[in-house]
């Protein structure tokens, strides 16, 4: 009986002694390391690069990611057209990969996309403040500010480091992003090749997309400016969404060409990767293979 509970006692202290051997999990801090100092390398569809951005436009920081195209490194006098992506907390892994799909599928052209992110949904986010030009109250909000960041600090920043095409932006903006986005392209029509804007937010004053009522810019370009609406977005936002479309699309008085995306059963924000690939395809008009 003795010789049984050794033998017992043995076989459990060998086996606590083999558990204690696995990994613990989650690592220990001095291991972390080993999991790669840039977790975001082992995301080949985000891979590209890093940096904050301390605009003296806003005054505020920004978390700037920018996703470079499959062959980068191997085709050193290749440029590309260049996507900024506004609200990038969100959108920058969201549509970093469907541009990839979208190349591999729609013969979509290779670009860099940029996220233009605050890094986090919490306080630290301003785009309540950011997009709109007019707040709640009446004051100032920060979209000249912010417009001024992108055109004369971030856009030289970025395009002076990567190979971008300078005639083939995008600017892309979902809800009140989607207002900044008219706004920019009321203000500097010949800024963006592209304007996206999704299932966009109103002004305070007039409960209206920004530029409508207004006197359009005296210039015409070969540049878009789509909004595209979901069938089940919010009805305020819907009913001014076909106000827009009814009163800008398709007219040939505007700096750019004027086009709604009518997204069916599309809902306010879960529907961007849709409008994101629609609009591009307006904007570029790849080759499709049959």
């Amino acid at each position: 009986m003795h010789r049984w509970i050794i033998l017992g006692f043995a076989m459990l202290l060998a086996a606590c002694q083999h558990t204690s051997a696995q990994p613990a999990w989650p690592p220990a801090a001095n291991d972390r390391a080993e999991l790669g100092a840039t977790p975001i390398d082992y995301l080949p569809a985000l891979a590209g690069d890093y940096f904050k951005h301390d605009s003296l436009a806003v005054g505020r920081r920004y978390h700037i990611f920018v996703r470079l195209p499959e062959g980068y490194a191997d085709a050193p006098d290749q440029t590309y057209p260049i996507v900024y992506l506004l609200d990038g907390d969100s959108t920058f892994p969201m549509l970093a990969p469907q541009h990839l799909f979208l190349h591999y599928d729609e013969n979509l052209p290779e670009a860099i996309l940029v996220g233009i992110a605050y890094g986090g949904f919490g306080e630290v986010n301003k785009r309540g403040i950011d997009f709109r030009p007019t707040l709640e109250d009446g004051s100032q909000g920060g979209a000249k500010a912010f417009l001024t960041m992108l055109e004369d600090e971030l856009m030289p920043r970025v395009e002076g480091r990567f190979r971008a095409d300078s005639s083939q932006r995008v600017l892309v903006g979902q809800s009140r992003g989607g207002s900044f986005v008219h706004y920019a392209a009321y203000h500097r029509p010949a800024l963006f090749h592209g304007f996206i804007a999704s299932n966009s937010g109103r002004e305070w004053a007039d409960k209206l997309i920004y530029g409508m009522g207004k006197p359009m810019p005296k210039i015409r370009t070969d540049n878009h400016m789509i909004l595209a609406s979901g069938s089940r977005d919010r009805d305020y936002l819907r009913g001014t969404a076909l106000d827009w479309r009814d009163e800008m699309a398709g007219r040939d008085d505007l700096p750019w060409e004027a086009t709604f995306l009518d997204i069916t059963g599309g809902t306010h924000a879960a529907s961007l990767p849709e409008v994101y690939r629609q609009a591009m395809l307006v904007i570029f008009e790849p080759e499709v293979d049959e």
